[in-house]
């Protein structure tokens, strides 16, 4: 497994930390839900970018949300291949946000293209993971949340 980390932010050691995983792929989407579950992490899932957004409270119609789960939500794990929105955009779209530009985002994708990862990093997510993750993947994140 191969991951490219920067800096992060963190939450307290008793905390269930919130993680939205957002792919299109519905096995994937449950393997990930799965593995965050196994390692103490509250889990909502979006099957794509666009639905993202919506739970996060940027959707299109929301600009002016006063119910932005966003807040509630410690970590952003998304595919970076999905139709309507990539990972990239999804990312974008989360640092341009006042609210939600300090949550850590992760981008998963089963390429590893350095120009993609590069570009990725370069845009502000905490992490680039390679495709398929395992237990031990996400217990890294999660650790790294918790910086322990």
């Amino acid at each position: 497994m191969d991951f490219y980390s920067s800096s992060s932010s963190t939450i307290s050691a008793h905390e269930e930390p919130h993680v939205l995983a957002v792919d299109d792929n519905l096995i994937d989407r449950k393997l990930v839900e799965k593995l965050l579950k196994k390692s103490s992490c509250k889990v909502t899932t979006a099957e794509n970018g666009l639905r993202a957004l919506e739970y996060l409270g940027l959707g299109a119609n929301q600009e002016h949300s006063t119910n932005n789960n966003g807040s509630k939500v410690n970590m952003i794990i998304t595919d970076y291949c999905m139709p309507g929105m990539t990972g990239y955009e999804l990312l974008k779209k989360i640092k341009e946000s006042s609210i939600l530009k300090d949550v850590p985002v992760v981008i998963m994708s089963s390429e590893n293209i350095p120009t993609r990862i590069d570009e990725c990093m370069e845009e502000g997510a905490q992490m680039f993971m390679l495709k398929p993750l395992k237990h031990s993947d996400v217990k890294r994140l999660r650790c790294q949340l918790m910086q322990c």
